[in-house]
């Protein structure tokens, strides 16, 4: 392993330190962009660059490379989606480049290896969810950049809100809920650290459940929006769909069966839990439960807060019973007091 590419730690707990896991790498962000242009086309080079450059520093740098290219194919498109179409590829390309890394430099990482397998679930099931709803296919845009489109009524606010908000804002926080990560690789060189063990098996076999939870939410979703479809089309609930919805159902506009009526948004409770359970169990690993790794899954759960408001207020501005579920059932919360 190579000394300028981490620190010299010597307990767990200083790998969460940002003064000396961090700050001291940051020069090699602003060295990279020179050092790759002058390894041009050179395999070695380029790959003695990459073995030699802290890891957290590298994917970070790839993530702002991103954002130009994002800005531009949304602007020629005007399809402000990019993002979204790499949500769910993002972080797995950030847990895969430190898996690499650490491969390639010979480091032991079982907490590594285990959060790419889990991660490389998590981002196969979004990836198919995303593409069966046709998010992939050209001209699809999110409804809500739409929305906020047309009330920002503006070009040139909206392309400042596309450069500052959309393409890098969103950029970043999907490099920054993999820091976690970046933990466990800084983990893997502490000789006295402890090994693989019971209380690491249990956070990893949450974040599988949580995947478990968003992929039943995002199929009760789609079973239901698939028979409302049929329904409108033949004024008949779909035979293979009598058994789980009435009329009523469709005709009220929105899933209240199964996972959702416990919350109104099961599958977003999820996927905040993910990233926030990833950060907990580095915090746990590192003895340091509040540590600036965390800021991407905190940033994530702000960022549904505002998203989620704005998606409930479309939702209710067109069907009119949404405002009675609001009420009776909790946005992410479940309110067991509430009697349905």
């Amino acid at each position: 392993m190579s000394t300028m590419a981490l620190p010299t730690l010597q307990s767990v707990a200083e790998c969460a330190d940002f003064s000396k896991v961090v700050l001291p790498f940051l020069p090699q962000l602003y060295s990279l962009p020179t050092r790759t242009a002058e390894a041009g086309l050179d395999l070695d080079a380029l790959r003695e660059i990459y073995l030699t450059t802290n890891p957290l520093v590298t994917a970070f740098a790839f993530c702002l490379f991103l954002v130009p290219a994002l800005i531009l194919v949304s602007e020629i498109n005007r399809n402000y989606s990019q993002v979204d179409r790499l949500w769910s590829i993002l972080p797995t390309v950030y847990n895969g480049h430190f898996a690499l890394w650490c491969r390639l430099n010979g480091m032991s990482t079982t907490e590594v290896t285990t959060v790419l397998v889990f991660s490389l679930i998590w981002s196969a099931r979004l990836t198919f969810n995303y593409w069966r709803r046709g998010g992939y296919s050209i001209g699809s845009e999110d409804y809500r950049w739409i929305v906020v489109r047309n009330k920002v009524n503006s070009p040139a606010l909206f392309f400042l809100f596309n450069v500052l908000f959309i393409s890098l804002t969103q950029s970043i926080l999907l490099f920054l809920i993999t820091a976690p990560t970046y933990i466990f690789v800084l983990i893997g060189t502490i000789r006295d650290a402890s090994s693989f063990g019971l209380p690491d098996l249990a956070f990893s076999r949450s974040l599988l459940f949580f995947v478990i939870i968003e992929y039943f939410a995002d199929q009760q979703q789609w079973k239901f929006q698939l028979a409302k479809k049929q329904y409108k089309e033949t004024a008949r609930v779909p035979p293979e769909y009598k058994d789980i919805y009435t009329s009523d159902d469709l005709d009220r506009g929105f899933v209240v069966s199964g996972l959702w009526a416990w919350c109104r948004h099961p599958n977003f409770v999820a996927e905040q839990a993910i990233w926030v359970t990833l950060y907990i169990w580095s915090s746990y690993r590192a003895k340091s439960y509040f540590n600036w790794s965390g800021v991407g899954a905190l940033c994530l759960v702000l960022l549904f807060q505002g998203s989620t408001h704005l998606t409930e207020s479309i939702t209710a501005s067109k069907y009119p019973d949404y405002k009675q579920y609001q009420a009776r059932v909790g946005k992410f919360i479940p309110r067991f007091s509430v009697e349905p």
